[in-house]
This record gives C-alpha cells, structure tokens and sequence, in this order.
C-alpha cells in the first residue's frame, strides 16, 4: 500500500500544530512547576519555621490552660490550623481524617517525634477533597515531652492559585496565536507563490518550453531559489536553441553531399554518360562529397569527447618550437602548391606542459586554414615568444581575411564565413572549434585579429613550466 505524501503546505501547517500541542504542554508543565515547586515549596517552609518558632517558646513546664488558648488565639488570626495536644493518641479528636488513606501518625513518626525531630505530613484528605501540607512539632526539653503541635493547612488548587494568572495568560495566549496565525499565513503566501509558480513551470519544462519565467519577490533563500531556477531554464532554453541549430546545421553539411551523391548514383545507373572519363569525372565526385561525410563525423565525435568532463589529457613537458616544426612537415607539399612562402622565428627555450598529439592537432587545424585563405604566391609567418607567464604562437597570413562582423563568432559550431569557399576548401566550421577547447583544456586561449582582404593574425597562448 502506497503511502500519500504530504504537501509542503500541509507540512508547515503539521508543524504549526505541533508547535501549538508543544506550547499547551510547556504551559501546563510549568504551571505544574510553580504549583509544586514554588508554591508548595513556599508553605513548607512557612510551616516549618511557624512550626519550630512555636515550640521554641514552650521548652519547659506544661501545657496548662493559658498557653493552649495562646495557641487557639494564634490558630484563629493565621492561616494556618494549628492543633496542641498533651498526647499523640489526643490528635485523632482534633484531626479524625486520614492522609492518602493512612492514620495520621505512624510507629516510625511516633519514633521521630520522640527523639525530638518534626514530621512533616502531606497528601490528600478525601474530607476536605484536597490535599494538604503538615507538620507535628514535639513540645519540651530533652528531659522530658509536654506535648505536640500540629500545624496544617489545606493547599488551593492550582485555578486558585493563578486565579488573577490565568485571564492574563488567556489573553495573551489568544494574542500570540492570532499574531501567529497571521504571521503563518502571509509567510505560507511569500514562500508558497514562487514555490506553486516553480511547480507548475517545472511541467513545463518537461513538455520542452523554456520560455517562462519565476517571479521574484524577495532577496531570501526561496528568492534565491527563484534565481536560480530562472536562470537553469535559460540555460536549458539556450542549450535547446544549440541543439535545434546544432540539428539544422547537421542537416544543413549532409543535404549538400547527399544530393550529390544521390544525383550522381541516379546518373550512374542510368548510364547517363558519353564516355569513360566523364564516368570516372561522376566517380572522384561522388568519393570526394563521401570523404566530407566522413570528414564532418569524425569532427563532431572529436568534438564530442573533447567536451566531455571525463575526458582526460595525457601531458607531459614540450618544447614548444619542436611541436610547431613537427606539425609543419604534413604541409610542405601544400605550401609548394600554391607557392606560398613560410617564414618561422620560434623561440628553443619555450617549454610547456601539454598532450602532445593534441598540440599537434591544434597546429594542424590553424596552420591548414592559414594556408586554405591564403592567397597564392603569399607568404605565412610563424613565430614563438614570451610574454610574462605564457608562451605565444603567432600565425600571420595575407589572406582573404574575415570581414568584422564575423570575428566574434569564430569557434563555433559549423560557423564559416564564405560557405561558397569552405565547400571548395573542404571545411567544416568545427576545425576551429576543435581547437578552442583543445586549449581550454590546457589551461590557454584563442585569439583572432582580422581584416578582410588583408589577412589574419591568430594567437595561441599557453602557460609556461617554469
């Protein structure tokens, strides 16, 4: 059997009631503790000390007629009763009830009071129908007992005792209630309304629409809550919008060769051809838009595990001027081709800590495109220096350029300024990508200065082994 969770609101108001039952039993204990520990407590010692002056005064002679008067005197101006007998048998006349159901005096009392010391008696007397607090007091010398005093009195209940308490405590009781009641409903009202907009927006989120907002109306931690949810559905907005661009990008790079190839197959089967070598001319197209597929996979699965948290690079101290050169000997039949000149000033003693196929991977996607922009006949410099704690790559063609407006967008996803030109090229628009979080990774950065029609200065900065 499933068990029906509570609401929060319920919670709170379980809570309030409990808060409530909690102060009811506080109260009650600690008017329980006045009454017993204070107030009884207080008679007590009243009796004990009435009880003991009084005997102090009689510590020689007898009980004779003037002295027991005195005492029915005293009994009738205090509050107490106070009884004086010769004999403890002689209390049963003037006391004939018994105390929780029990005679007055008992063998070990008797003995007590014999050697000298006070008793003291307390419990409930079903004739009075309450309880009451005594003391026998033994009357004499140490030669000899001339008498007993007892001095008792029955106690108040406890509604008598705060008889002027408790309309206090009834008012305020109601006061502090009200005030609480109050208080409970408009902070349930602060704290409920952001609560019930993120509940009902949460569902939204689940159908996909991340276009709402919480309203926030306060500075505490439920406004911070607010915050913090407004600001996770725009990033869940955002990230929407990069996957449907993301998709559409795909879809856009893929159309383009599979037409393409679509076309040409169709062509092919259809013998369409006048001869051998427009054939083979339909053949290398169709193979080179399948590379390009091939290309564009394997770039976004790079992608992918780069932006992976659990990917991990394997680093380790590199000079900085070997990896360039390294890198450099994949385009020396590229450079021929279009007769463009290298020019190279690198620094030997540039060390830095990174992974090694990685940095390579870097230098490849900027160099390639440094050549692919570049215009024939040109030349591309390359060089290594230091500036404070970091080790720059600069790499300068005299190309194409990248028109201002596009600068900023450099690094994203399928972003390309000349698609016409990247499709003759071969490109992506996720090379560069790929290198920004390469150097994410290891802790550098990406920077492009540009003109069009003039060329492009990019800088790779990576921390140094000191």
């Amino acid at each position: 059997m499933k068990i029906k969770q509570l609401s929060l609101n319920q919670k709170v108001l379980s809570l309030l009631i409990i808060s409530v039952v909690m102060a009811i039993i506080f109260s009650f204990l600690f008017i329980h503790f006045l009454y017993k520990d204070l107030y009884i407590r207080s008679i007590k010692e009243s009796l004990i000390y009435q009880g003991e002056q009084t005997a102090a005064h009689f510590h020689y002679g007898s009980l004779n007629h003037e002295i027991k008067e005195r005492i029915f005197w005293y009994n009738v101006i205090s509050p107490y009763e106070v009884v004086v007998v010769d004999k403890l048998d002689e209390l049963d006349q003037f006391f004939p009830y018994k105390i929780n159901y029990e005679d007055l005096i008992s063998k070990e009392d008797e003995k007590q009071l014999r050697d000298g010391k006070y008793v003291m008696k307390e419990g409930y007397v079903k004739e009075f129908q309450r309880n009451i607090v005594g003391a026998i007091f033994p009357l004499g010398n140490q030669e000899e007992l001339i008498g007993f005093i007892y001095i008792y009195v029955p106690l108040a209940e406890i509604p008598e005792v705060f008889r002027k308490g408790i309309p206090i405590l009834v008012i305020a009781g109601a006061l502090f209630f009200l005030f609480l009641y109050f208080g409970i409903r408009y902070f349930l009202k602060t704290i409920f309304k952001p609560l019930r907009e993120m509940q009902a927006f949460s569902k939204e989120v689940g159908r996909g629409n991340f276009s709402k907002r919480v309203s926030i109306t306060s500075s505490d931690e439920i406004g911070e809550l607010a915050m913090a949810f407004n600001k996770m559905a725009q990033s869940l907005e955002q990230e929407e919008e990069n996957k449907k661009e993301f998709l559409a990008n795909v879809a856009h790079e893929l159309r383009t060769p599979l037409t393409y190839i679509g076309g040409y197959s169709q062509i092919l089967l259809d013998e369409i051809y006048h001869s051998p070598e427009e054939l083979k001319k339909h053949l290398h197209l169709i193979q080179k838009e399948t590379k390009r597929m091939q290309k564009l996979i394997n770039d976004l699965m790079e992608l992918n595990k780069l932006e992976d948290k659990n990917f991990k690079l394997t680093k380790e101290p590199i000079v900085l001027s070997q990896l360039i050169l390294d890198s450099l000997e994949l385009f020396q039949t590229s450079l021929k081709q279009r007769n463009i000149k290298l020019v190279m000033h690198l620094d030997d003693e540039l060390i830095i800590y990174g992974d090694h196929s990685r940095l390579k991977q870097v230098f490849y996607n900027v160099v390639d495109n440094a050549i692919k922009y570049s215009y024939q006949n040109s030349q591309i410099n390359i060089s290594s220096y230091q500036d404070g704690s970091f080790a720059i790559v600069a790499i300068q063609d005299y190309g194409i350029g990248i028109p201002a407006n596009d600068l900023n967008r450099i690094g994203e996803r399928f972003y390309r300024t000349d698609k016409s030109r990247s499709r003759k090229t071969g490109g992506t628009g996720l090379g560069l990508s790929i290198v920004k979080e390469i150097m994410l990774l290891h802790d550098g950065k990406m920077d492009i200065k540009s003109e069009e029609g003039k060329g492009t200065l990019l800088l790779l900065s990576f921390p140094i082994v000191e």
